[in-house]
């Protein structure tokens, strides 16, 4: 099984960078197992097509505005993912849409894919994120290696002896 666990968003406007922070993080805290890649997807769209074409599951990380109090956490999925591309929730929605179409034409497209995110605060000029999200990424952190582990896969934190 190959998963990648695809951070995006553009960390020059806070909050909107939370899913590349939320993989820095990840990577940090947690022994991933080797089926498991953590990919920087920045604001890239078609340039991912090559590093998720083929895979198993797509765990994409991101900032989701649902219209929902800030930080809440935020899991799309089947149905919901069709509109979450529609509705234009992130910024770089149309990149990954169409990464993901032509990955539906190719017959290359991952068998799982689930978006995971908070509902950012400020999308301002700025590198930190806002409190309230940076309060809120233990719980997207948790929601990923939950994720991970429908998938069969165990991310426990480092302590357990990795380094």
């Amino acid at each position: 099984m190959r998963v990648v666990v695809l951070g995006v968003g553009n960390v020059l406007l806070s909050d909107e960078g939370l899913g590349v922070r939320a993989v820095e993080r990840l990577q940090r805290i947690n022994c991933l197992p080797p089926e498991v890649e953590v990919i920087d997807g920045g604001t890239s769209g078609m340039e991912l097509l090559e590093q998720i074409e083929g895979i198993d599951a797509l765990i994409m990380v991101d900032a989701i505005r649902a219209g929902a109090p800030p930080a809440t956490p935020i899991r799309l999925a089947g149905e919901a993912l069709p509109v979450f591309f529609r509705t234009r929730l992130s910024p770089h929605q149309v990149g990954l849409s169409d990464v993901l179409a032509s990955l539906e034409l190719l017959g290359r497209s991952p068998r799982h894919i689930c978006i995971l995110g908070l509902q950012p605060q400020s999308l301002a000029l700025g590198m930190e994120l806002s409190r309230a999200v940076e309060e809120g990424m233990p719980a997207l952190l948790a929601m990923v290696t939950a994720e991970l582990a429908s998938l069969g896969l165990a991310a426990p934190a480092k302590s357990c002896g990795g380094s």
